[in-house]
Parts: C-alpha cells; structure tokens; sequence
C-alpha cells in the first residue's frame, strides 16, 4: 500500500513532484484517471493523483480533489468483522500539491482534502477510558521551493525576490493571483484558520519551530522558509510533535517541503531498503558536514580510519560494517578521521586500506550501490574491484557524477564519485539517495556486456525491491491493460 498520497492540480507539478519522492528510492507512480488508483496503489510507495484541476472553477476543483482523496484513501483493513482502523494510500503522508507561484484554487482543494481526512480520521484512536479521540489532522504550508527560486518571508510569497503580485502569475490569463501573502490565497476560498511562523523563529532551529507548533491554534500553519535548510528544520520539527501526539500532517506544498517531510517522519521504500557502500577518504569540512547530513537524514553508519595507524586492519573495518548492517542500517560506510594527512607514505597506507575495505565489504555485504569521495579514492575503489570502466548516467551536481560499473566481477553496480571539496551540506545526500533510486531500477544492459541488475550471490533475489518484479497476482505498473491509460512512473 501506497505511503505517501500526493494530490496535484496539474501533470508536470505532478511529476516534478514525484521525482522529488523518487530520490528517496520510493517507488512512484503519477495517475490521472481515478480508476487507476486501486491499480496502481499496492504496487508504489507513493502515488501521485493528478486531477488537472487549475482551471477549473472552485466548487469544480474541490469535488474532484474530495474524491480523488476519498477514493485513494478508501481501503480499511477489517479483522474478525471489524475495522481495525485507516490502511488505506497516505498511511504515513498526505501531500496537497500546489503550484510554485500559488496559481489554481488552493484553498477550496486544500479545505477537499482536509474534510476527506478528517472524516478518516475521526474514530482513529481512544483515550485511556476507552473513548474515541479524533487524531488531529493538521496543515503545514510550506509553498516554499528555493532551488526554484520560490522563498517565503513575513508570509509573503516571492518569486526570485518579487512579491507574487507583482510577477506574472498575476497576469495569468487563466489563474491570476491576486494576492501575495499565502494566507490570503489560502483565506480567498477557504474558512480554516491559518497561522504564520515567521522567518526568526524558523532560524531558531527545530526546538524553536516545534514550542511555535505547539502553541498555535491555527488549522493551517503557514511557515517562512528561503533556503533548503529550512525545509529541513520544519519537517524535523513537525515529524517530533506528530511522535508526541499522533498529529496527522497535511502538507500544503510546491515539491520539496513533501519531500523533506517524508524524510524526517522515516519513509522508506517498501520491502528490504538496498544496503549502499560509503567509501570516503576526503578528510575537508565540508566532507564532514556532509556526512552528518547524511547520517541524520539516511541513518547512515560510518567506521572511523585512523589515519596515523600503521597498519590499518580492513577486515577488522568490514567486521564493524557487517554488525551495523545486522543492527538495520542500510547506508554503511568507511571514513578516515578528519585530521590533517601530511606524510605521503601515510596517504598511501590509507588508499591501500580503503580499497580493500570496498573489494572484502562488497563481498561481505552485497551492496545495491557503491559512494566514493575524493578522486585517489574512486580510482583506488574502482581498481581493486577489477572494473573495466564506468557507465555515466547522469551528473547529480556539478563534479559529482552518478552511473554504473562496467566489466569485471561487479559490472552494472551502480557507482557514484563525488569530489571532497564539492558541494553544499546535502551533496553527499543526494549522491546516496540517486544510488538508491538506480539499484530500483536495474542496470543498463551495455553493448557486449551483461545487462540486468545485478545480484550477490550472498543477497537472494527476493531482497530486491518488490518494483523490479511484480508479484503475478498484482497488475504491473509497467505493463497496464489496454483498457486503462497509461500511468506516468517517475525515475530520477
């Protein structure tokens, strides 16, 4: 069953928005026709349903929301003739998609989506007297989309700096916007209450944002945000408050805010996540500010090298890596401990080391995907595992570059390099979570060369995720009937 429901206007936010989800290895699958949802909603970790409603007048755009969240949102598990409670498609998130410059009908679709989980919601749990307790259902606003250029300061909503009223969506011939602040679009067609969390108290930092969230009486709380790491503070925020007293959050946003959200509440892609290896040898601050990301938004592990030993010991390395591997983590990795390296014989010693770290942890652990930082490091890695070459798929940012192995024992593993010094906080972040996402998918099948995912013989192939083989008795999302339009799958 789907974790995550997004609700989106229109297909291309739709899909935009998908992929956001798709970086974190969910499987995701856009739909436009209602009748697709059953299809399609045990066999993703998220469905996006696209209503292509921005056009629509406001009474049009909240029955089709209602029901496309009411349909998605329907299944309730029954056990010895009674409902146990809600299982249906957004267990873990509901996502209300709105367009990057607030255009459409967001309020009234946001008040559909609200009624439609309220009324789920009511009978959801009982206090100690046995009584039922509704579970709060509530909004969080975050319109914010900053690599987009799309920031909120003091609740007015900008576009590269501009208030909304003075861009071009307000000239839209079909969806002006007519005001700028995010609580008067929200307020022009719907009667719940809305709340702001001003820029100061978000740069206070989770502790800040969770006492504002607590204190709010707002149905709806609209926060400032102009950078990625706001979205971060936010989500970590409201994921503590919903783990002290079961809120239910509705996320009103344009992409990321969803995303970061999902990150922070634990969503993980159904089925065993793929184990990736972290070789990393680059000892610079921002290598260490990446790796604390990196731990906290993926739960990684990562076994210290001390660069003075003289002689490293890699087995002893892959020991600790296979015990955290039992404790659950599934991004696991090998780093040398941030101090200066200045003997060149001790540089040396340490390449040797890490790249039999990567050759003895690829056997022992089976991994989906393979990380290295620090370019000696990738070319040591790539070496010792005997590979031939390297399959590019894409640059996941600039000097940091995502593909497959090619030749030798490993060929198709998926690969990513990424430079020591490359790089904003969540660079390594972004590398894993492409690693995640390509393993999903399988490798490309290369002229002369074996196609196919690849597969330790030390990892069965039922560890791999349920999207690379549909079970027979489930329709394939990749193979639809012809009596049914074709879904949109959205690969990073």
């Amino acid at each position: 069953m789907a974790q995550i429901l997004v609700v989106a206007d229109d297909l291309t936010g739709s899909n935009a928005t998908g992929a956001l989800f798709a970086r974190l290895g969910l499987h995701t699958v856009t739909v436009s026709d209602l009748a697709q949802v059953p299809r399609y909603r045990d066999a993703v970790d998220v469905l996006v349903v696209n209503t292509g409603s921005r056009r629509f007048t406001a009474a049009e755009s909240y029955d089709v929301v209602h029901a496309a969240t009411s349909a998605a949102t329907a299944t309730a598990a029954v056990t010895n003739g009674a409902a146990s409670g809600p299982t249906g498609v957004g267990e873990a998130l509901v996502v209300k998609r709105v367009d990057t410059t607030l255009r459409g009908n967001p309020g009234r679709e946001l008040d559909a989506v609200v009624d439609a989980m309220t009324a789920r919601h009511a009978p959801a749990r009982s206090s100690s007297a046995g009584a039922p307790v509704s579970t709060p259902v509530r909004v969080l606003a975050v319109p914010a989309f900053p690599d987009a250029g799309r920031t909120t300061v003091g609740g007015i909503h900008l576009v590269d700096g501009v208030p909304l009223t003075r861009t071009a969506a307000a000239q839209d011939l079909f969806n002006s916007v007519r005001h700028s602040r995010v609580a008067s679009v929200i307020g022009e067609q719907s009667t719940l209450r809305t709340a702001e969390i001003p820029l100061d108290v978000v740069d206070e930092g989770e502790d800040g944002v969770l006492d504002a969230l607590r204190r709010t009486a707002g149905q709806v709380v609209i926060c400032d945000a102009t950078e990625n790491g706001h979205l971060r503070t936010v989500a970590a925020a409201a994921a503590r408050l919903s783990a002290e007293d079961g809120t239910r959050w509705i996320s009103l946003d344009s992409g990321p805010f969803g995303a970061a959200l999902a990150a922070e509440l634990g969503v993980r892609p159904s089925g065993d996540a793929p184990r990736i290896l972290a070789i990393v040898g680059s000892v610079t601050e921002a290598t260490h500010e990446q790796l604390a990301r990196t731990e906290k938004a993926l739960g990684a592990h990562y076994v210290l090298m001390d660069p003075d030993e003289a002689a490293p010991e890699p087995m002893r390395i892959v020991r600790e890596l296979s015990a955290a591997a039992d404790s659950g983590a599934s991004v696991l990795g090998v780093r040398v401990a941030p101090r200066a390296v200045r003997d060149p014989d001790a540089a040396e010693r340490i390449l040797r080391c890490l790249a039999e770290v990567a050759v003895q942890a690829v056997s022992a652990l089976g991994p989906g995907g393979l990380y290295t930082s620090g370019g000696d490091v990738a070319a040591a890695v790539t070496g010792a595992l005997g590979a031939e070459g390297f399959a590019i798929e894409a640059e996941v940012l600039p000097l940091a570059v995502a593909g497959h192995l090619v030749g030798g024992p490993h060929s198709g593993m998926p690969f990513a390099t990424k430079g020591g010094l490359i790089g904003g906080p969540d660079a390594a972040v972004a590398c894993l979570e492409r690693l995640r996402a390509m393993h999903s998918r399988g490798a490309p099948r290369l002229p002369g060369l074996p196609g196919g995912p690849r597969q330790s013989p030390d990892r069965p192939r039922s560890d791999l995720l349920r999207t690379e083989r549909p079970s027979p008795e489930r329709p394939s999302p990749e193979r639809p009937s012809p009596d049914h339009p074709r879904a949109e799958e959205v690969s990073p």
